[in-house]
């Protein structure tokens, strides 16, 4: 069974309530009758009903099983305005600019959240990913020990040698440009959470760079290092090993070598890139050259999953995230 299958499955093993903000969105509609009709999350859809229903209608989706909120007629937004607020004064936002602000679907979706109404949230069909991440930042806020939102890819590969029967986890391939030793050592620890969540797997997380174990000398080759030793800290149990060259985390001979005595070198099946540009490249590469089937980006590093869409989605895709976000709220 493929692992969007197995997912898929597990989602309905114990079923979750995610919001889906952008409820008067077609695809978004025609997905929430899929993921209601196979059991897969309990939708919540915000926004008038009678917009969506129409919405509904044209695209000739049957919304019977799905919940839709109108947000604004809500019993709870007076009380998310209130709370909002005394959240992010701080900041500097006014009572008006946090009625203004809740009346944003996203950020009612997030203060859902807050208020365990929702367990995740998946979004970015018509928002950009700084408007669906944002929420997260000033609401949801982060899970204990981790400093920084990140995302990472689940690589499926045909050449099944490599990872947990081809399953592999790259992070962080789409967020952070050039994260520091500490946030690099947060990706670590979330992209090996996001691993053993969605992939059923024993993380072997494998810190990247152009150096293994000493074999260069730059302020590039410290960072890696230097995050390593943070994950140990972190994750005292998580085995992690690094700063190690991608052959040397990849092959077993290759990892004898470089690395002796080490359980990951040679056996990674999570890979932590040093920087974005590493990362996305990498991915890319494999997805590309190799073959693999690439899903993501997952975001990760929340107290509640909360998931970003391409605006270029299809409904399937939907489906697929919510189910993934699903899962993630599992664990959360």
């Amino acid at each position: 069974m493929a692992l969007m299958d197995l997912i898929k499955e597990k989602a309905k093993s114990d079923l979750k309530r995610i919001v889906l903000p952008e409820g008067t969105e077609e695809r978004t509609v025609r997905a929430s009758q899929l993921i209601a009709e196979q059991g897969i999350a309990h939708v919540i859809l915000l926004g008038k009903p009678q917009e969506i229903q129409k919405v509904a209608d044209e695209n000739g989706a049957d919304l019977s099983k799905v919940e839709i909120l109108d947000y604004l007629e809500s019993a709870d937004f007076d009380r998310y305005v209130d709370e909002f607020y005394e959240l992010r004064k701080a900041k500097g936002v006014t009572p008006e600019k946090a009625r203004s602000m809740i009346g944003n679907a996203l950020f009612y979706a997030g203060m859902m959240i807050k208020d365990g109404k929702a367990d995740g949230m998946v979004a970015g069909a018509i928002s950009t990913t700084g408007d669906t991440l944002r929420p997260g930042l000033q609401i949801v806020k982060m899970a204990p020990g981790i400093s920084v939102v990140s995302s990472c890819f689940i690589m499926e590969l045909p050449n099944k040698n490599y990872g947990k029967d081809g399953l592999m986890v790259f992070g962080d391939c789409a967020v952070n440009p050039c994260p520091t030793a500490e946030q690099l050592a947060a990706i670590a620890v979330s992209t090996a959470n996001t691993a053993k969540v969605l992939c059923n797997m024993t993380p072997k997380v494998a810190m990247l760079s152009f150096s293994t174990k000493g074999s260069a000398k730059h302020e590039l080759v410290d960072k890696v290092t230097q995050a390593t030793a943070l994950v140990h800290e972190l994750a005292p149990d998580l085995e992690v090993d690094g700063e190690l060259q991608a052959d040397a985390a990849l092959v077993e001979k290759v990892g004898k070598l470089k690395s002796p005595g080490s359980t990951v070198a040679g056996h990674a099946n999570v890979l932590i890139f040093p920087d974005l540009q590493a990362g996305n490249i990498g991915y890319k590469l494999v997805q590309r050259l190799a073959g693999a089937e690439a899903i993501g980006p997952i975001c990760q590093g929340f107290k509640a999953p909360i998931n970003d869409l391409s605006r270029g989605c299809s409904v399937e895709d939907i489906v697929s995230v919510v189910a993934i976000t699903a899962v993630q709220a599992q664990k959360s």
